[in-house]
């Protein structure tokens, strides 16, 4: 059987900015016109992450969910936080390396699977100035070789 994935939004600056560990997939507890908004795209996590609250509960925060036009007085707050769905085993996990120095859990995607929302966090520790240089280079001289490959 087919998963059936139609991403919303990326993260793209997370892969730039941290070295993604473990990943997990987790569901959101959302609104009603929060799901309708994410269906129709209008979702942003570019400056979003998550915390953990004691080991307990998981929550997004900064996550920018546009209001949804025909939701008028219902409407939901657009930055508010959003409880992550995580098996007790996956929060104790995340709970116990985010107390280490370093580590932090990042938002990389929102999607929708089987028309119910998702979210792809990943475990990461924060990169040093010179290894975004590093990463910087290494992709430059890439895109050189791909660009001379095609000239041949």
């Amino acid at each position: 059987m087919a998963e059936n994935i139609k991403v919303i939004a990326t993260n793209r600056k997370a892969g730039f900015e941290y070295y993604l560990l473990e990943k997990f997939e987790a569901g959101l507890a959302l609104q009603g016109s929060e799901i309708k908004s994410i269906r129709a795209g209008q979702m942003s996590i570019v400056e979003s992450y998550v915390d953990i609250e004691n080991g307990k509960n998981a929550w997004l925060i900064e996550a920018h969910i546009a209001p949804y036009e025909q939701a008028n007085r219902f409407n939901h707050d657009p930055k508010r936080k959003r409880r992550l769905l995580l098996h007790k085993k996956e929060l104790r996990e995340l709970w116990e390396s985010v107390r280490q120095k370093g580590m932090t859990i990042v938002p990389t995607r929102v999607y929708l699977k089987d028309g119910r929302a998702k979210i792809e966090i990943a475990l990461a520790r924060g990169k040093k100035a010179y290894d975004k240089r590093a990463t910087i280079a290494k992709r430059d001289q890439a895109r050189e070789q791909e660009h001379e490959s095609r000239i041949r």
